[in-house]
């Protein structure tokens, strides 16, 4: 029998290299950036087409390559950053495997130009598939150059499992997001089918952060720092009041390396714990800085994934720093954690010894030779205590010796439709805590919950608007600009179209923001700025790549955007229109994601809990 075992073709074994590093467009301006800001470049344009399926260019004025230089940097395992096994343990570059280059020249049609400052002429190499194409010198600026183009053109499966443009750009920008809060003093620019997107200039990093997300953000932020022998912690976290039921403005850096860690957020998130409704999260920005002898980054191929050597001690670091941080701000008892320049931070190990604790005894000590005055001082306090307040307790309830006369009549025509259990027009409606709408009903007591009822008495009417022709809007008197970030205008402009025809007339207005001139004339004193927030934050919660229902989708997410708030106080002709539109709907027992809209409780249960 012929041996089996064979060495993979190279072409092969990059392309495989290559879907461990290189996922979708977004990966490679992420290993693409990373190599400018490790070249020291401060200026870095990047400029994309069809989210970079056709075009990605990053444009770096760094240190610039020797021509040797650039056409050894597409070889597999070829860096300057590392010389021996020790150097992974001491890495500050963004980069270091020399797995990047190699990966995207293997998918990709590649074009590199780069001058060093103190050569009089460049080098440009073009590369297909791996395969060296051409090399020549050429005159160009100082700094590096790198085109990708045709992206997965060899490898049409992956291709083709990339989503919609839309998606693929919210990713390319969330992963420049990334780096460009790791490194605020480095100028950003991006480009895509030739729209200028953003141009973030240096600046500090809560000016990045504003950069970013926008200017109301600047109001919503609490700084926290630290400083400590084992790490130094400093950063933004978020108002409790400002948080939001989707991810995507949690953040967390290592020595300037963004990365996931989970634990870490269980740390933020124990902090903000009995301040936040269960399903919000806030927003945070934190950059600590360890060792780098005490992490392990090279345990994954995006190195997004980092290990800790101390991550129990720095999870209580953390934990602690947010609780003072909210304690300043006054949501939660404050902790005295201001000390001198750095606390020394005991760390368990196997090595450890443990003493016992000595207490000091004095043997002569006779508890019965001196009576307590202090003692007696108290009890005498706390007789005249019970003694001044009998006056009081009797004069509670003074006033309800005629209980009965003050009563006040209450009147109930009809409490139910003798065959089902639908609540009549001429039932007296009780509204609880805001929440709640309670009545009485043949089999027992009915709770509707305010919220979700209406929820789906929008869902229905919004979902015959979108399936028609025909849309009322109510203008506003004057036209409302609000600004976005990147991120949250492209989600708007994607479905922007369908959104307007719901009643909403809103459109662009240029740099990432938009001007809104009217809403759906179902939502009376409507507020345009946080009705597009809040449906902003739906389509982060469930984006619509999730269903495949357009106009289901809109109407849910309008619906849940305009819906009436908890704790909204309802008067007596709307809680009568709640139940009267609630039970005209042809679903009224679920809200439109599948929660109970209505519960009874039979009079079995309620006799029970009497008893």
């Amino acid at each position: 029998m012929p041996d089996i075992i064979k060495l993979l073709p190279e072409s092969v074994a990059n392309q495989i290299a290559a879907g461990e590093v290189i996922q979708r467009p977004a990966s490679v301006i992420k290993e693409l950036v990373e190599n400018a800001i490790d070249a020291g470049g401060k200026t870095i344009k990047i400029i994309i087409k069809d989210s970079g399926r056709t075009l990605i260019q990053v444009i770096d004025n760094g240190t610039g390559m020797s021509g040797t230089d650039a056409r050894m940097a597409f070889e597999r395992h070829a860096t300057s950053k590392i010389r021996k096994a020790d150097d992974l343990f001491a890495i500050r570059s963004m980069g270091f495997r020399g797995e990047a280059l190699a990966s995207i020249a293997a998918i990709a049609e590649v074009t590199i130009q780069t001058r060093r400052i103190e050569d009089e002429i460049g080098e440009e190499i073009t590369l297909r598939a791996t395969e060296v194409i051409s090399q020549e010198n050429v005159a160009c600026v100082q700094g590096t150059s790198i085109s990708v183009k045709n992206l997965f053109f060899n490898v049409p499966a992956r291709r083709k499992f990339l989503k919609s443009e839309s998606y693929e750009f919210r990713l390319i920008i969330s992963e420049i997001h990334r780096v460009a809060l790791s490194f605020p003093e480095v100028e950003f620019k991006l480009q895509h089918n030739g729209t200028e997107v953003f141009q973030l200039t240096p600046c500090n990093h809560k000016q990045r952060i504003v950069q970013l997300f926008g200017k109301n953000i600047n109001q919503q932020l609490i700084d926290i720092k630290t400083n400590t022998t084992l790490v130094k912690i400093n950063g933004f976290i978020g108002k409790p009041g400002n948080a939001k039921k989707n991810q995507g403005e949690q953040f967390f850096f290592v020595n300037n390396r963004f990365m996931r860690h989970p634990y870490f957020h269980k740390a933020i998130m124990n902090a903000y714990n009995r301040l936040l409704p269960a399903d919000s999260i806030p927003s945070y920005f934190i950059w600590l800085e360890v060792d780098p002898g005490n992490i392990d980054v090279n345990i994954h191929p995006t190195k997004t994934e980092i290990k800790f050597e101390d991550e129990q001690a720095i999870w209580q670091i953390l934990n602690a720093t947010t609780k003072e941080a909210l304690g300043k701000f006054n949501v939660a008892p404050s902790i005295d954690f201001n000390t001198e320049p750095a606390i020394e931070i005991p760390v368990l190990t196997k090595d450890t010894q443990f003493r016992m604790p000595s207490v000091n005894i004095n043997p002569d000590f006779n508890p019965f030779d001196i009576e307590d005055e202090k003692s007696k001082n108290k009890q005498a306090s706390v007789d005249y205590f019970k003694r001044s307040n009998l006056s009081n307790w009797e004069a509670l309830y003074s006033g309800f010796e005629n209980e009965n006369a003050i009563q006040p009549e209450i009147k109930t025509e009809k409490l139910f439709n003798e065959n089902t259990d639908q609540p009549s027009l001429l039932i007296n409606l009780i509204q609880l805590k805001g929440k709640y709408i309670l009545s009485p009903v043949r089999s027992g007591l009915m709770i509707i919950d305010q919220k979700r009822a209406h929820e789906r008495i929008l869902y229905e009417k919004y979902l015959k608007i979108l399936e028609g022709t025909i849309h009322v809007t109510q203008q506003t008197l004057f036209p409302q600009v609000i600004e976005l970030n990147a991120t949250d205008h492209t989600f708007l402009m994607e479905y922007i179209d369908v959104i307007n025809q719901s009643g909403f007339d809103i459109r662009d207005f240029g740099n990432n923001s938009v001007v809104v001139n009217g809403c759906p004339a179902e939502i009376p004193d409507a507020n345009p700025k946080e009705l597009v927030e809040r449906m902003l934050e739906e389509m982060h919660h469930q984006p619509p790549q999730q269903t495949g229902k357009t106009k289901e989708y809109l109407a849910g997410l309008l619906c849940k955007a305009s819906a009436i708030p908890y704790g909204k106080t309802l008067t007596i002709d709307e809680i009568h229109d709640f139940v009267d539109n609630l039970f005209a709907c042809g679903n009224h027992n679920f809200s439109p994601d599948g929660k109970s809209v209505i519960s009874i409780i039979s009079m079995e249960e309620l006799e029970k809990k009497m008893k």
